[in-house]
């Protein structure tokens, strides 16, 4: 069988996107890949401001470049005698403003989007722990007797006990279970010291004030497992706190919500 090197270059120059990066690579430079609409905003405005940012660096590269030599000493031995040019500070005055004003549009409807709250289906509590975190699915409380509704805490796995394929320093003991094309919201606050929630795929990072509740929404458009960290030094095992999220389809989380209210049910039972 002859080897054709033209398909097997297609194949490799577009396989990357065969597969979704929802957690971090050796080496990475880039983001990871999306998983909201945030994130897709964060990606595209990223995209935006260094479309600038290469034009300008170009520009002023050449500019300093025509300057060395058109005002060397070989090619322009009389200095020119000049004060001012009113053209051209108009020019640089109004050619920057202009280039904000076209950078600072689409960030402010991003910054926005972040804060905005759309009417909640499920709301997780995230409570951050040196060195743990703690959630809560408090729509679910008054479900069972004592109001506990669902909760645990989630641990990281040690080295010695992970499975073949999974991520160091990334799976924990209990993951975090939700539905896809869902809003929903996210209460995030510690218990001790600050800690931060941050999920790079889903583009948040919240803060986790002990005493202060912060807020942030979130909608998820396709399933996958979503690693995140803290993000907020907390102390000697601050590394050792890996956030997992499991994205799955609305019938898929009213199954596990419910086999877990059992489960918790059972549990006051005995």
């Amino acid at each position: 069988m002859k080897f054709n090197f033209f398909k097997f270059f297609i194949f490799i120059l577009f396989s990357t996107n065969l597969t979704f990066c929802d957690a971090a690579v050796p080496w990475q430079i880039g983001f990871q890949d999306p998983a909201t609409p945030i994130m897709e905003g964060i990606i595209n405005f990223h995209n935006h401001i260094m479309f600038f940012l290469v034009i300008t660096g170009l520009f002023v590269c050449w500019l300093l470049f025509r300057c060395c030599v058109l005002y060397s000493w070989e090619n322009n031995p009389t200095v020119d005698n000049f004060t001012h040019s009113t053209k051209l500070e108009i020019i640089w005055t109004v050619v920057p403003a202009l280039v904000l004003m076209v950078i600072a549009i689409p960030s402010f409807a991003l910054l926005y989007s972040m804060d905005e709250m759309l009417d909640p289906a499920i709301t997780l509590k995230v409570i951050g722990h040196q060195w743990y975190w703690s959630y809560e699915y408090s729509d679910y409380n008054h479900l069972t007797e004592e109001n506990e509704g669902l909760n645990f805490d989630s641990y990281m796995i040690a080295e010695e006990d992970l499975t073949v394929g999974a991520f160091r320093l990334l799976e924990v003991d209990h993951r975090v279970v939700l539905p896809v094309n869902t809003h929903i919201r996210v209460l995030v606050t510690a218990a001790d010291v600050l800690h931060s929630w941050a999920v790079p795929s889903f583009g948040i990072k919240v803060d986790a004030c002990p005493g202060r509740l912060n807020q942030t929404s979130l909608f998820i458009k396709r399933p996958g497992v979503f690693y995140g960290q803290c993000s907020e030094i907390c102390g000697t095992n601050h590394g050792f706190m890996p956030i997992c999220v499991v994205a799955v389809s609305l019938e898929d989380y009213a199954t596990w919500i419910e086999s877990k209210l059992e489960l918790a049910l059972k549990e006051l039972a005995s």
